[in-house]
């Protein structure tokens, strides 16, 4: 039996994703989790064989979680599964041990097959992604010039991508569920990685990344 975490914000998505992963006979879904401290206590707790992560989750910065359950639970396979079809959402994922990183707008079989995947050892890739993230992932590997945008925390990124959408920060924290003081110290620190200094340049950077789209 492939036992299965599910680590998401929303409960909807929860219980649409389980619904979807139990339909296999061999798939059982062991725990819900609706932040990231849950989902590590979960994973220790639980030890199961896989975890479905959303990277915009409250409580731990999404990477960081990939990242820890890389650290204490190595059997454990983590999938990304994300709204978020940036190359550097991909490509810090794999580098912090995702073994899989699925779209939200995904067709419902590709879980499955990332879930198989994983258990067998290889790493799944939603079909717009693969090609572009995997060749982009071994670039910087083998040394190739970072890009101060993969230096992000997932939560620095959901913050310049609402800020860049003209939200002010109570309206972001609002959204994320943390204070506007904490959205201003994730403004800053995304702002100094990125060598922005104003709001247009942040807008700018924005529109020229694709982050957001122009009105």
């Amino acid at each position: 039996m492939i036992t299965i975490v599910i680590a998401d914000d929303h409960r909807i998505v929860r219980q649409g994703v389980k619904s979807l992963l139990e339909r296999e006979p061999d798939l059982r879904v062991v725990g819900e989790a609706d932040d990231g401290v849950e989902a590590l206590r979960l994973v220790e707790r639980l030890d199961p064989s896989i975890l479905v992560l959303d990277l915009v989750i409250p409580g731990l910065d999404g990477l960081d979680v990939v990242r820890e359950v890389r650290r204490a639970a190595p059997n454990v396979k983590v999938i990304v599964l994300s709204m978020h079809s940036d190359e550097g959402y991909v490509r810090e994922a794999l580098a912090r041990g995702a073994a899989g990183y699925v779209l939200k707008i995904a067709g419902a079989g590709e879980l499955i097959q990332a879930v198989r995947a994983a258990i067998e050892g290889r790493r799944y890739l939603s079909p717009p992604l693969s090609e572009r993230a995997i060749e982009a992932y071994a670039k910087r590997a083998a040394g190739a010039e970072s890009d101060p945008y993969d230096l992000l925390t997932t939560r620095e990124r959901e913050v310049l991508r609402l800020a860049a959408d003209g939200l002010n920060n109570a309206d972001i924290g609002a959204r994320l569920f943390i204070s506007a003081r904490t959205v201003e110290v994730h403004r800053a620190k995304a702002m100094h990685k990125l060598d922005l200094h104003s709001y247009p340049e942040l807008v700018r950077y924005a529109l020229r990344r694709g982050i957001v789209s122009a009105p």
